[in-house]
């Protein structure tokens, strides 16, 4: 008689047919990726290197990197490009900090916690183009709410939505708290997932609070902050509602 040797499996013909079903369910999703997400962006990025390229007909002239050296000296694209890079850089992290403290303060909460979440989570089931021409009047020069408050400061009123040097902030303000709600949602989840026996034993112990924070919530939730970093980067470069909202 042979022995089975130790770690071979015990039926490979059953792992390749169980293989088999896993992909054949697998199959309609990655059909729907295929033509619905990867074609467009493969004819996307063809289209991009024509310089003249008519879409009724699908033909196109002058295959080439021309139309990227325009693109990139192009001072409006230029524009753009440093205004985004100022929503991310400014954006983001405050938009981040904001959150994780909103997300303390519910988790935190023994009562309430539900009317908060929902208070909190409303924007993001609104549309932004609504959100989008509540802050167009918000920042209106003439009657607006922002101006109208810093006046009471001896502020003289700001044109908000048509000086160049103002519009990138009111676009990022907007930006940060329109992206607040799905964020503290995701820290919302991340601390719920955390063991309070660890919090048990830091009161315990007598740990100061901020220790309690840096020593076993920021650990603990690590990987949770991460992905919202990453969600919240993706976000600030694909802007383009807010602006399309507020300027439109």
């Amino acid at each position: 008689m042979s022995r089975k040797k130790i770690g071979q499996p015990e039926n490979s013909l059953g792992n390749t047919r169980f293989s088999g079903k896993a992909y054949l369910y697998l199959l309609p999703a990655f059909l729907v990726l295929v033509v619905f997400v990867l074609y467009p962006i493969v004819m996307t990025l063809r289209m991009g290197f024509y310089e003249s390229y008519v879409y009724l007909t699908d033909v196109g002239s002058g295959f080439g990197l021309s139309s990227f050296r325009y693109v990139l000296r192009d001072p409006a694209f230029q524009l753009a490009i440093r205004n985004t890079l100022i929503i991310v850089l400014v954006g983001v992290p405050i938009t981040i900090a904001l959150a994780l403290g909103a997300a303390l303060f519910i988790n935190s909460l023994t009562r309430g916690r539900g009317v908060f979440q929902t208070i909190y989570f409303l924007p993001y089931v609104t549309s932004t183009i609504a959100i989008g021409l509540v802050f167009r009047w918000l920042f209106h020069s003439d009657y607006g709410y922002v101006n109208y408050v810093l006046s009471f400061f001896g502020v003289a009123p700001q044109k908000w939505l048509t000086d160049p040097n103002l519009t990138v902030v009111s676009v990022t303000i907007f930006t940060i708290w329109n992206g607040l709600a799905f964020k503290i949602v995701l820290f919302l989840a991340g601390l719920q997932k955390i063991d309070p026996q660890y919090y048990q034993a830091a009161r315990i112990d007598g740990t100061p609070p901020r220790r309690v924070f840096f020593r076993i919530t920021m650990p603990l939730l690590s990987s949770t902050f991460w992905m919202v970093v990453i969600v919240s980067v993706i976000h600030a470069f694909k802007t383009y509602n807010e602006v399309y909202s507020m300027y439109d």
